[in-house]
């Protein structure tokens, strides 16, 4: 996914005529279609664990909504962010993790089900505290329109997610045939995300290029790093550190990049730091995943 992704976006990037076809309105359809295919994916067993650790769910929400929201911020602020670019981070900031953290998590050999406890519990307060976190950062630069985002949040991710996790339940056995082809339509979607925003926005992201990639790496960086040193601090096994790790240091960017056009119309280049955060987490979430696999899991830590 991550070298098919980067190929894309340099064909956006470099030729954009190639990818404006795809129009940036599809962009909310495209990730319903993820968020299907994730609740599709849902078992109640994956919301057990809540109850069985609810120590661990509770800081990684905590973590989650507080580290990279004030990362976001305060990269934005020392790299001198116009306000478009500054929104459009802390939009990923604000967002839950996504479901490569899972994919990444399990690679890793970390932690899966509290991984997929932490995506759960975070996607589904996400319509609440990532308004709430924007408005908070942004009030001062920009006008956030908190019902319209959560509206979006809703139709956009917990609606479809609701409807995949039905359907599973009800009709799992037909939903396990077609478990298979969902990586594919979910990698196919985000890339056509990252191709959207790219190509519609790349004589900017050209003009802006170094600051936006280096403010959108050094978050998710920080991000993983923060996440494992908490991990430490709260003397967690080493399979939990690494799924704390990763899940607050991978975002649901597709989410930023489409609440983007909805929250920020007016600001086109608030999208730019989602899409290039959907390249870059993956390439650094592979290469992540080899390093935490290495890593021996004792139960003390």
């Amino acid at each position: 996914m991550a070298v098919l992704v980067l190929l894309v976006t340099a064909l956006a990037l470099f030729a954009p005529k190639t990818c404006t076809w795809i129009d940036t309105s599809w962009i909310n359809y495209l990730l319903m279609a993820v968020m299907f295919g994730m609740g599709l994916t849902l078992k109640a067993k994956d919301f057990a664990v809540v109850f069985r650790h609810p120590k661990d769910i509770l800081c990684g929400c905590i973590a989650q909504f507080t580290i990279m929201p004030m990362i976001a911020f305060l990269l934005g602020k020392l790299f001198g962010l116009d306000t478009g670019l500054l929104a459009g981070v802390i939009l990923v900031g604000a967002c839950p993790g996504g479901t490569s953290s899972n994919v990444i998590t399990y690679l890793s050999k970390g932690d899966v089900a509290l991984s997929v406890g932490m995506t759960s519990v975070n996607t589904l307060l996400a319509p609440l505290l990532t308004p709430a976190i924007t408005w908070l950062l942004l009030r001062t630069s920009v006008t956030v329109d908190i019902p319209v985002m959560f509206l979006s949040i809703v139709k956009v991710v917990i609606i479809p997610i609701a409807l995949g996790f039905i359907i599973q339940r009800f009709w799992g056995k037909y939903t396990e045939k077609a478990e298979d082809g969902l990586p594919i339509i979910s990698v196919s979607a985000i890339t056509l995300i990252v191709a959207s925003v790219v190509s519609h926005n790349s004589e900017r992201i050209l003009e802006t290029g170094v600051v936006v990639f280096a403010v959108v790496i050094l978050h998710n960086l920080l991000g993983y790093a923060a996440g494992f040193l908490l991990g430490i601090l709260l003397k967690l096994p080493a399979s939990k550190k690494k799924a704390l790790s990763i899940e607050i240091g991978m975002q649901n960017s597709g989410l930023a990049a489409s609440l983007a056009g909805t929250a920020f119309p007016d600001l086109s280049m608030a999208a730019v730091p989602g899409a290039i955060f959907s390249v870059w987490h993956n390439i650094s979430g592979a290469i992540l995943a080899n390093i935490f696999r290495r890593m021996k899991d004792k139960d003390s830590g």
